[in-house]
């Protein structure tokens, strides 16, 4: 782990980190992901950027178009995300975005918008996933499922062709 990835990573681990990542690198990277088709994020510079998605998707009540920024685990021919919300005491409106509505989309850096489809892992292959998502980042384990009383879901998203 290089050292500016480390210094990221162990401020994203602090409440002010968190706060700081959900309310305002989250609406950067949304604009940031999106103008420049998945190569710049505020990952930028660690070993998170390539692994920085813009999840599209429809909104549970409103139906209308959602993008998120999250951090995804790239595990088998899918992707793994975490529906932390950094440790808070509900589930970010993503995760019931994806039950509502399953298909959705992938900003992959490198690849491009890429068609999904989603559902919650559970048994074997919700443990199988929590542990390779925190491979990637360990704070997933070790801050945020500590900060809550939630199991913290772990949604599997599958290219639509091999759905």
């Amino acid at each position: 782990m290089g050292f500016y990835h480390g210094l990221v990573d162990g401020f994203a681990r602090t409440q002010v980190g968190s706060w700081m990542f959900l309310h305002v690198l989250n609406p950067v990277d949304k604009r940031l992901i999106r103008w420049s088709n998945g190569a710049l994020s505020s990952g930028f510079g660690t070993e998170f950027q390539n692994n920085t998605v813009l999840l599209r998707c429809t909104g549970a009540k409103s139906g209308k178009p959602r993008d998120i920024p999250l951090l995804a685990k790239p595990l088998d021919d899918g992707w793994v995300l975490i529906a932390s919300a950094t440790g808070r005491e509900k589930n970010p409106a993503w995760y019931y975005n994806l039950k509502t509505h399953p298909h959705c989309s992938l900003l992959v850096p490198h690849r491009g918008a890429i068609p999904c489809i989603a559902r919650e892992a559970e048994g074997v292959e919700r443990d199988r996933a929590w542990l390779a998502a925190n491979t990637q980042y360990s704070g997933y384990a070790t801050v945020y499922q500590k900060r809550t009383q939630r199991r913290i879901p772990v949604m599997i998203l599958v290219p639509a062709k091999q759905a």
